[in-house]
């Protein structure tokens, strides 16, 4: 195999494919502080790609709670097993990818999920961690956790599917960094689906061919966010476009997200595929479940994102989500205003970094009535 850098896990590693990073990169961010699951995202991504016959039960695009939720079932606990116990302490990650633990023979290690692994979207829903007592009560924090985890396809740096196709189907775009697959040349002998530790990649029944998230690119191409992005109504995240740590841009939210704070974290860095959505971690869930799942740096990233406040130039990137359709490369705060644009430098968005509040009197001494904030 081939050596590449991987930035996520802090060293060279093997990799099928020499490593060609295109000229941008696809990414999204998502504040997991901010989603409840109310699924608007998957209904949008599936009435919009997936209402087909054979694409009944895909979902490109789901959300599922954690720490019990999975879809389809245990694809994240069955690979771990699978991986074994491997430290991911530390900047640099010593243990094994998924590439350095292939079989012999094959180049990621992985499996294939059985037909009703996909039969239970929600299972798991709301279901939190451990039993509640007899006269238990509110505290803080919470004694019990749980949080939704939203998921599409990662267009990951070094994507599995790709590395696992025997025919070569699978191509990431040299002009945007989003994962394809040319389904002329597929055979649908589903290796991507087995090799896909994320499971985005589906097998289509009735074509006989694989299908996955296409990054909404019809819409990317016209500088448009991805239709989960624009119709999320928490205004969870943000969809565009992020540089390698080496060159990051102090003016592109995403880079001052991921980079720069270091508040948003890959999910699962150890598998070694540089995944480019990039989660900002809850700030009631123990750090050691998080630790496990987003890597090294999970307990300083909810530190620095609980004094967001006091960073004018990390508040204002965050609060450029959900402010446009459009995707937003370049940004400013000028006094409590923060301000995005396109690639052009034409404004896209201006959002108050704080929210206008408005305190009437309880009594209007003008009208001489009472009232409240409701009347």
């Amino acid at each position: 195999m081939a050596k590449v850098y991987n930035w996520q896990i802090g060293r060279e590693m093997e990799y099928p494919y020499e490593g060609a990073r295109p000229k941008k990169q696809f990414a999204m961010v998502m504040d997991l502080n901010k989603c409840i699951a109310c699924q608007t995202c998957t209904v949008a991504c599936k009435t919009t790609w997936t209402p087909g016959r054979g694409q009944e039960y895909m979902f490109w695009n789901n959300v599922e709670s954690k720490p019990y939720g999975f879809y389809p079932l245990g694809w994240d606990v069955k690979i771990l097993e699978k991986l074994g116990v491997q430290d991911v302490n530390g900047k640099v990650y010593h243990g094994k990818t998924l590439f350095e633990a292939a079989p012999e023979g094959e180049h990621v290690l992985g499996f294939l999920p059985d037909d009703m692994d996909y039969a239970h979207p929600n299972i798991g829903e709301d279901d939190s961690l451990g039993n509640m007592e007899q006269g238990a009560f509110l505290t803080l924090p919470h004694m019990q956790w749980m949080y939704y985890l939203p998921r599409i396809c990662n267009h990951c740096t070094y994507p599995a599917c790709l590395g696992s196709c025997p025919r070569q189907s699978i191509y990431k775009r040299p002009e945007d960094g989003i994962v394809l697959i040319d389904q002329t040349r597929c055979r649908g002998y589903r290796e991507c689906v087995k090799g896909c530790p994320y499971k985005k990649t589906f097998f289509n029944p009735m074509t006989r061919v694989s299908e996955k998230c296409v990054g909404c690119y019809p819409a990317v191409e016209q500088g448009r966010q991805t239709q989960c992005t624009i119709t999320c109504i928490g205004k969870i995240r943000m969809q565009g476009f992020i540089s390698t740590p080496d060159r990051a841009r102090a003016d592109s939210p995403i880079d001052y997200i991921v980079h720069i704070a270091k508040i948003g974290k890959p999910l699962y860095p150890q598998f070694g595929l540089e995944p480019n959505v990039y989660y900002i971690p809850p700030v009631h869930v123990p750090p050691a479940f998080l630790g496990q799942m987003f890597g090294n740096g999970v307990s300083e990233a909810i530190a620095t994102y609980r004094k967001a406040s006091g960073d004018k130039k990390l508040l204002g990137a965050l609060m450029l989500f959900g402010a446009t359709p459009q995707i937003i490369h370049h940004y400013k705060v000028e006094g409590n205003t923060s301000i995005g644009y396109d690639e052009k430098g034409q404004e896209l968005a201006r959002v108050p970094m704080k929210e206008p509040i408005q305190i009437r009197a309880a009594y209007d001494e003008k009208l001489k009535v009472h009232r409240s904030n409701t009347t």
